[in-house]
């Protein structure tokens, strides 16, 4: 073998190649859009209800759990430092939605007894999930101020009384389709604008 062939098989790959590898997973920016549409439609449904049956919304949560779930695991695939964190969130999401799906009945009279433990779960993880985009996301702070004020009511709702929660899950689950479909969205656009970059 000479010097120049095992030069060659060693050598990184060209700047031009890693650049193509890049554009062409970012070309893929229309599936985070859609499923933040997704989300924007179940919080549009959700908010919809006034006297909803109680197995449906507790089917709703599940789905939102078990699309949670799907996308921060989809996300803990990508080679970034602190990529167990997103695996190990997706993964208690994921059996959140799998205990919902189980006994959706008794998941709505659960998940308004432990409403403020979830809100709890959930506020920590948008704000772990902030610090991790801080290098990639110019507008990691709303993930931040999210997960502040989702905390905050974490510490509120546990306070109230069941009725009051029964309501109140159904407007906050709304809410938390709304808010989720919203970041969705802005991702997918910078996405895009980072593949128009390329």
């Amino acid at each position: 073998m000479t010097e120049h062939t095992a030069t060659s098989q060693f050598a990184p790959p060209p700047i031009p190649s890693v650049r193509d590898a890049v554009r062409n997973v970012t070309g893929y920016w229309w599936v985070l859009l859609t499923a933040g549409i997704a989300w924007v439609a179940v919080a549009l449904v959700i908010l919809q209800f006034d006297q909803a049956s109680v197995t449906t919304i507790g089917i709703l949560v599940g789905l939102m759990f078990l699309a949670l779930g799907v996308e921060t695991i989809a996300l803990s695939t990508l080679d970034v430092p602190g990529r167990w964190v997103w695996a190990l969130f997706g993964g208690l999401f994921t059996v959140s939605a799998i205990v919902c799906f189980a006994n959706p009945a008794d998941t709505f009279a659960g998940l308004a007894d432990t409403l403020s433990f979830l809100f709890l779960i959930i506020g920590v993880w948008w704000m772990i999930r902030a610090f991790l985009e801080r290098a990639i996301n110019p507008l990691w702070w709303m993930g931040l101020i999210s997960g502040i004020l989702m905390t905050a009511l974490a510490f509120w709702t546990s306070g109230q009384f069941f009725m009051h929660k029964a309501y109140l899950l159904l407007v906050l689950a709304g809410i938390w389709a709304l808010m989720q479909g919203i970041t969705t969205m802005v991702r997918a656009f910078q996405i895009r604008a980072l593949r128009e970059e390329l």
